[in-house]
């Protein structure tokens, strides 16, 4: 048996025990290295993955292998950093393992405590099987995996920091609803460091401290967001060192996000940046090029919208900065979808971009400038049609009946009778010397499908918009 198989077979064993989000998280890019009188050699891809292999899944994995491989006798467990996405010994676990359409589990809005109101509603959209892992921020994923599972136990305070945009407080809400998915008992509680400020500084006038410090010290996790911005506020440093001695010194889960690590945290007190660097500090980088693609084909498939891959890749190419500004511009590109009844084309995604970004580099891509109404000839359509579905023009004209040559022929009838006017006899002369019955045919299919087919009814209307002819 080729050792990817029985790795396979043996994540398939252990998927009956393990939860998808922490068969996803630990036993991604995995891989068994070798067998050798009886000993099963595990590859892990981080450090990290050790000692929580060994003292949670290790005697799940044996059992599992043996019962495929009865001649194993034990299992080892080698790091190999080399281990990754593309490496052909890993098992492609989103392939095997797809992710289930997801319930909505009973909103949590408020968490209340003697009546007050302790924090809003955790994002809905905000879970830890959402966040997209990369190679940049698989060991902070990984450690939010641990606190959801054990809060207060193994990484107490979590401290996640990162660049504005890419994800942190995704991830440490994701946590929050992680914890209360696990144990819907726990009270969980999310605020920004700023709201915490304001709280406080009401709360000093109005002689109202206690309720305050009930408030936050009464609870079983707190999520504190951009805590940078407490940095000069003396008054709420002290206030927050005493929340988190109380709640971390009766085994209370603390999660702290921060535009910087700790020992950069130069405007907070030493004592403060003392506690944060005594847990598990973990940073937030732009993911990669390709993990940039799957976050915006994830987002479509929530959006149950289709666009093109070249559009995909061209957006994931030239915003590399944010994740944040990444889904913003596929935001502003699906509205356009919406609305406009267009399918985005570079050209059209291109000038989005513009809006907001000097430069927009084109990754290869010539966009078409529009051309103008009375320069559009049948030569020109069918050029584009055959641009826009990848196909070679050759095959656009060819006699095929396949759905893949057959649309883009009869898109281009259909835009040359109801955009260029042209006779049904010229049409068939330019599409390979059909006659204008046929023309006559393929125009009223197209023009039944386009009132059923919303994407068709897009894709024409994307075409108009390059040829300038909408």
């Amino acid at each position: 048996m080729e050792l990817k198989d029985l790795w396979l077979d043996i994540i398939k064993e252990l998927s009956k025990e393990i939860q998808r989000a922490n068969l996803i998280t630990w036993f991604r890019n995995t891989s068994v290295l070798e067998i050798k009188e009886g000993v099963m050699t595990v590859g892990l891809p981080l450090p990290v993955f050790l000692n929580w292999h060994e003292e949670h899944y290790a005697k799940q994995t044996l059992k599992a292998a043996q019962a495929i491989q009865p001649e194993i006798k034990s299992l080892a467990y080698e790091v190999d950093t080399a281990l990754g996405d593309r490496d052909p010994r890993v098992v492609d676990l989103a392939q095997y393992f797809p992710e289930k359409e997801s319930r909505k589990l009973p909103n949590k809005a408020e968490v209340k405590i003697n009546g007050e109101v302790v924090s809003k509603a955790l994002n809905p959209n905000y879970t830890l099987e959402s966040f997209m892992v990369a190679p940049e921020n698989r060991l902070a994923h990984a450690a939010a995996m641990t606190v959801a599972k054990y809060p207060g136990e193994n990484y107490n305070p979590l401290f996640v920091y990162g660049g504005v945009g890419l994800g942190k407080t995704h991830l440490i809400q994701a946590t929050g609803r992680e914890i209360l998915k696990n144990d819907p008992k726990k009270v969980v509680v999310y605020v920004s460091a700023e709201a915490f400020t304001n709280e406080l500084i009401e709360a000093i006038p109005s002689k109202s401290m206690d309720r305050f410090r009930n408030k936050y010290r009464k609870v079983d996790v707190m999520i504190i967001d951009d805590i940078q911005f407490i940095a000069n506020k003396d008054r709420t440093q002290e206030e927050f060192f005493h929340t988190y001695n109380t709640l971390t010194e009766s085994g209370k889960q603390v999660i702290i996000s921060s535009d910087r690590p700790p020992h950069e945290l130069t405007l907070l007190s030493e004592r403060l940046v003392s506690r944060f660097e005594s847990g598990m500090i973990v940073d937030v980088k732009m993911p990669d090029y390709e993990t940039r693609v799957a976050i915006l084909k994830n987002r479509c498939q929530q959006a149950q919208i289709f666009i093109n891959d070249q559009v995909l890749e061209f957006i994931a190419f030239n915003i590399d900065t944010s994740v944040r500004a990444l889904v913003g511009v596929l935001k502003q590109v699906i509205a356009r979808y919406e609305l406009e009844n267009t399918a985005p084309t570079v050209r059209s995604v291109s000038e989005i971009i513009k809006q907001s970004k000097k430069e927009v580099k084109m990754m290869g891509y010539v966009p078409s400038d529009p051309t103008p109404h009375k320069a559009v000839t049948l030569e020109r359509l069918t050029d584009l049609v055959s641009e826009y579905y990848s196909l070679p023009k050759s095959e656009v004209l060819s006699e095929s009946r396949a759905r893949e040559c057959l649309i883009p022929r009869q898109v281009i009838m259909y835009l040359a009778k109801s955009k260029l006017h042209m006779p049904l006899v010229k049409i068939g002369e330019g599409m390979g010397n059909r006659n204008h019955t046929t023309v006559m045919h393929s125009i009223s299919k197209m023009e039944i499908q386009l009132k059923n087919d919303r994407q068709l009814l897009c894709d024409v209307n994307a075409i108009a918009k390059e040829a300038g002819i909408h």
